[in-house]
């Protein structure tokens, strides 16, 4: 048998978890057709930094051992302490009902998000003048350039919006979100993304921009004077932004 589709948290290489033992599971492929009634019977999971140290079984975040175990999946990591925006690879092993191991999985990963308030260093910007009641406004758009001077180990993007947004980091697409960051009781929380952009940033000057909407924030959609500026039908008068870029 052999361990395939590694998930964390029911999802595939997520980025930007804020669980803090975030569940881990997979299922197992048999080559052999012909085999029947095969079952796992134990497991070990091995985390690190990165794929390096995880090739090499160094460094390691957390090494279960061998479990004896026919759980598959919700299984808690319980190694060291993870930080805002840690990035971590794991591979996973198995052992059938005659005690023969598998091989180790191919890698798979996760990483975190903001773990902590003031880990968020950046600010809210909109664009400016003021917005009345029910006047239709153009999407504002948003852009900054900024230069990096060396090799690009991780870059990692963090936004969200009070309305909706698209990123562009130079010319090209960041993620494949729609209408991010989605609808949210902006009274309660606001929901935010975190997204991979190593391979988007060039050696010298890059641009980030932004394209702003209304979306259930300042748009007109609903009916909910309940919780709405005079005047307007959503939570507020204008849209936001904020994003945060963190390279290594």
């Amino acid at each position: 048998m052999h361990p395939v589709d590694l998930r964390c948290e029911y999802l595939r290489d997520p980025a930007g978890l804020d669980v803090t033992a975030p569940r881990l599971n997979w299922i197992l492929a048999e080559p052999d057709a012909a085999r029947r009634n095969q079952r796992q019977t134990a497991y070990r999971i091995q985390v690190a930094g990165d794929e390096a140290d995880l090739a090499a079984g160094r460094g390691l975040l957390w090494d279960s051992g061998r479990v004896v175990s026919a759980a598959m999946n919700q299984i808690a990591y319980a190694g060291a302490r993870l930080g805002s925006l840690q990035r971590c690879v794991w591979r996973v092993r198995v052992w059938d009902g005659h005690g023969r191991a598998s091989a180790w999985s191919g890698p798979a990963r996760w990483s975190m998000g903001l773990l902590r308030p003031t880990d968020l260093l950046a600010r809210w910007i909109e664009a400016p003048g003021e917005r009345t009641a029910y006047t239709p406004a153009p999407a504002p758009l948003f852009r900054r350039a900024f230069a990096v001077r060396a090799a690009v180990r991780r870059a990692t993007l963090v936004a969200s919006a009070l309305g909706v947004y698209e990123l562009h980091l130079n010319g090209r697409r960041v993620g494949d979100h729609e209408l991010a960051p989605e609808w949210t009781d902006y009274r309660r929380r606001v929901q935010y993304q975190t997204y991979e952009v190593a391979d988007l940033l060039l050696r010298g000057e890059n641009v980030l921009g932004a394209i702003l909407g209304d979306g259930w924030y300042a748009g007109r959609l609903g009916l909910q004077q309940h919780c709405c500026p005079p005047g307007f039908i959503a939570y507020g008068t204008k849209p936001a932004f904020l994003a945060q870029l963190r390279i290594v």
